[in-house]
């Protein structure tokens, strides 16, 4: 999450751009996008440099012949020049960056327009984004440039209604670890947004089997090229996107305009991992959503369509991690029922993790849940995993400060250690529960329904003690008046 100051620095870069007459907050959102992104490019720039020296390779600068275009060059220049080159020259080059002209970058970045007005605004932008990113790199955190688009988006007047905001950062590198991609996976985000899922997927992976990826051909050419694959109906969120991607060392995702819910994604078996928090609400037109997925449950919920989709999308033997609103795990209409049968009973449901209602604030205060589940086509689910989550690092309220309790590394210490879990009690943060028991309950998900509580009696003080108490209250309550009185009298 993002510290008092980050934020303070990202409201007056805000403020900048007010002022200077971009007041819509999406231009204001693309336009930091576009700088940030130049700063990135930079910066990746120098840090494959540095990796090619040490390991004797030979290094192909992205600035190769246009070094004055790269951030810690033109930052330095007099405020007319610096506008006049990134105006006349490096906003052209990062629109034509990518050579091949049918690429997830360029498809995106081609419309992208250089808004800015004045050289004074630009040079006091870049001036505030060079402190920015230097408080930036002082936090504890790989990275915190995905808080930074969280903050960005939560200015937005869209944020939170159709499911624009960024999931957290903690949750979704809990989500990828509970997966565990490998470097032969082929990822998906059907709601991309900015590509948070799959860029936490991409550094796992890099963290994980770095050698393996990037001293492999072929393997390195499916990281780069055909491993990562996210959908989205928002370009702004689509160019953020590509833009991630880049920056995070993918060198062509394929990210893509498009409805996933309608007839125009055909995607089917094909993919081995989805990762994904779909849209919980907004506008659905039922006479688009594709019919094979009104088969599973003929309903316009987006949030249950998307269960059916991912079933659809993935190949047999494909895992899927998603948040879903509680209303999915205990919901009694009849799509509802529908969705939770099917994952049950034609697949392998394997964890349902119960998160607090203060996870996505301050841009909702929805309690969720995480489904994991693998396609099997022929069921499998024998026992269904749960735990309660009550603590996820940071505070539950709107300010999400951090502290101490998190139950993330729990959650994921046992669910790999699925053995341990069989000879748990109800009462413990997680337990087991057999499907046989979650059919008799017309396959209820909600973890209430089989946790138990554990009441501890309470002793209370008698009548007689409690107004002994009071009437001490009093006592003082009245010597204080008098005292005061006394006072006001003199």
């Amino acid at each position: 999450m993002l510290t008092g100051e980050l934020k303070n620095k990202i409201d007056s870069i805000w403020e900048m751009f007010w002022t200077g007459g971009i007041t819509n907050p999406l231009d204001v959102v693309e336009q930091m996008t576009y700088l940030m992104f130049i700063h990135d490019l930079d910066e990746a720039d120098t840090k494959k440099a540095k990796s090619s020296v040490m390991l004797g390779i030979e290094h192909k600068s992205a600035f190769e012949g246009h070094e004055q275009y790269k951030w810690s060059v033109f930052r330095d220049l007099p405020a007319e020049k610096m506008y006049d080159l990134m105006q006349t020259e490096i906003f052209p080059f990062i629109k034509n960056l990518h050579g091949n002209k049918e690429s997830t970058y360029s498809k995106y970045m081609s419309d992208a327009i250089f808004k800015i007005p004045t050289p004074q605004l630009l040079s006091k932008i870049v001036d505030a984004l060079d402190g920015l990113y230097i408080d930036m790199s002082k936090q504890i955190e790989a990275d915190t440039k995905g808080d930074v688009y969280e903050s960005l988006l939560a200015k937005l007047s869209t944020a939170g209604v159709n499911g624009q905001f960024r999931t957290p950062r903690h949750i979704i590198r809990m989500m990828v670890e509970l997966l565990d991609p490998k470097p032969d996976d082929m990822i998906c985000d059907p709601a991309c947004g900015t590509s948070g899922f799959l860029v936490a997927a991409g550094e796992y992976l890099k963290e994980k089997y770095h050698d393996e990826i990037m001293y492999n051909r072929e393997k390195k050419e499916h990281y780069n090229n055909s491993m990562f694959y996210g959908y989205d109906m928002d370009r702004t969120m689509l160019r953020v996107g590509a833009m991630n991607m880049m920056t995070h060392g993918v060198d062509n995702p394929n990210i893509d305009y498009r409805d996933s819910l309608s007839e125009q994604n055909t995607d089917t078996n094909k993919y081995s991992i989805i990762l994904a928090n779909p849209p919980f609400k907004g506008s659905l037109d039922a006479d688009t959503v594709s019919p094979d997925l009104l088969k599973v449950c003929k309903t316009k919920k987006t949030e249950l369509l998307f269960l059916a989709l991912f079933l659809r999308m993935l190949k047999v033997g494909g895992r899927c991690a998603c948040i879903v609103p509680d209303g999915v795990l205990f919901g009694s209409s009849t799509a509802h029922k529908a969705i939770r049968r099917e994952l049950i009973e034609n697949h392998r449901l394997e964890a349902v993790i119960s998160m607090p209602s203060g996870v996505f604030k301050p841009y909702a205060g929805v309690s969720t849940g995480i489904l994991i589940f693998t396609k099997t086509g022929h069921g499998g689910t024998d026992n269904v995993w749960f735990y309660d989550m009550q603590a996820d690092g940071f505070s539950l309220d709107d300010k999400r400060t951090a502290v101490t309790e998190n139950d993330i590394p729990d959650i994921i210490e046992r669910f790999r250690n699925m053995d341990g879990e069989s000879d748990r009690q109800r009462t413990d943060k997680s337990f087991l529960v057999p499907k046989d028991e979650i059919v008799g309950h017309d396959y209820d998900l909600s973890i209430n329904k089989y946790k138990k509580v554990e009441y501890k009696p309470v002793e209370y003080p008698s009548t007689q003690e409690i107004m002994a108490d009071l009437r001490e209250l009093q006592k003082q309550i009245d010597e204080g008046l008098a005292e005061l009185e006394g006072m006001l009298n003199e």
